[in-house]
């Protein structure tokens, strides 16, 4: 496999040297740089593409969960932070894992072990497009889902619910651990929470998708893209 490119963006000197330091222990990461803001590396990030983001929260003028608000990358996030209460948010908005300073290599090499993982599933996925199922792993059981069922799926933290037509999955994965199972042509970001089967849009209205009698909130993040892929479809018909 290739390296993981990777930045570090923390305001703290020895958070930085730290990170770097555990960085250079792992024979797959390649560090491409590191920020003391975030002004700095939403600059880098314009123009360069990276695998990982380990993202510190409390840092001056724009803070790390909101520029992973504003951010419009496939990377992923590792947060770094000395305070707990932002876990439940880091999650919402889709990290990979949420490293609590200060946190030992062990737990570093967890958390980029996850990110590994992913991007080695990621891989296989899309070398298996033909696939017309997934398997998930829900309530100790592992369920199968075909594609053409899936309605719509709801990140709920560290777990998934899956919404089917006939029932639900509550699964322990994340949101992008399950975007990289589906093919992108079908399935639509609608939300940070939400990701949608795009033949199960029944109508957009105003900020909202219409799946039978669901409502899901469509983010202005993402509606430009749904926008564009319904357009692209209702022209192929």
């Amino acid at each position: 496999m290739k390296k993981l490119s990777c930045v570090i963006v923390d305001d703290e000197p020895v958070a930085r040297k730290i990170l770097h330091e555990f960085i250079e222990k792992v024979p797959f990461l390649d560090l491409q740089g590191t920020f003391e803001n975030a002004m700095k590396v939403e600059t880098f990030l314009r123009s360069n593409v990276v695998d990982i983001i380990f993202l510190d929260i409390e840092m001056p003028r724009v803070s790390g969960l909101k520029l992973l608000q504003k951010l419009d990358v496939e990377s992923l996030i590792i947060l770094t932070t000395a305070f707990s209460q932002y876990a439940l948010e880091g999650y919402e908005l889709d990290i990979i894992d949420y490293l609590l300073k200060p946190f030992a290599f062990s737990r570093f090499l967890k958390a980029v072990q996850k990110a590994k993982d992913y991007y080695e599933m990621k891989a296989r996925t899309l070398g298996v497009l033909s696939s017309s199922y997934i398997y998930i792993k829900s309530e100790k059981r592992i369920e199968k889902i075909e594609l053409h069922d899936m309605l719509y799926a709801e990140s709920l933290g560290n777990y998934v619910t899956i919404h089917t037509e006939s029932k639900k999955f509550i699964a322990y994965l994340t949101m992008k651990s399950l975007e990289a199972q589906l093919p992108s042509a079908d399935f639509i970001k609608i939300h940070q929470s939400y990701l949608v089967n795009g033949s199960k849009i029944d109508a957009i209205d105003g900020n909202e998708i219409k799946i039978g009698a669901r409502s899901l909130p469509m983010s202005r993040n993402y509606r430009d893209t749904v926008m564009k892929i319904v357009q692209q479809r209702l022209l192929r018909r």
